[in-house]
């Protein structure tokens, strides 16, 4: 299946990259499936996806790590807002 990925923020500068389309593996079929996936890059992808206040969207809409993903969808990766 072929999603469509993208990252805002501080996520965005630190993995040096604003969107990409993907591939996945037959066996990947959540957020969080897709989350561990990119973490197995290594580096600087498996430091800021595992941070514990990453929040992901899945068709423009706030998702859950069970969220899932299907051909084509858009996923979203993002640091929580603050507010002040």
């Amino acid at each position: 299946m072929k999603i469509r990925l993208r990252y805002f923020a501080r996520v965005r500068e630190k993995l040096g990259v604003a969107e990409e389309w993907v591939t996945l593996p037959d066996d990947i079929r959540t957020v969080d499936d897709v989350r561990l996936f990119l973490m197995k890059r290594g580096g600087v992808w498996s430091e800021v996806l595992s941070a514990g206040q990453l929040k992901m969207a899945c068709q423009l809409q706030m998702a859950q790590p069970d969220t899932k993903v299907t051909e084509g969808c858009e996923i979203a990766f993002f640091p929580p807002v603050t507010g002040g």
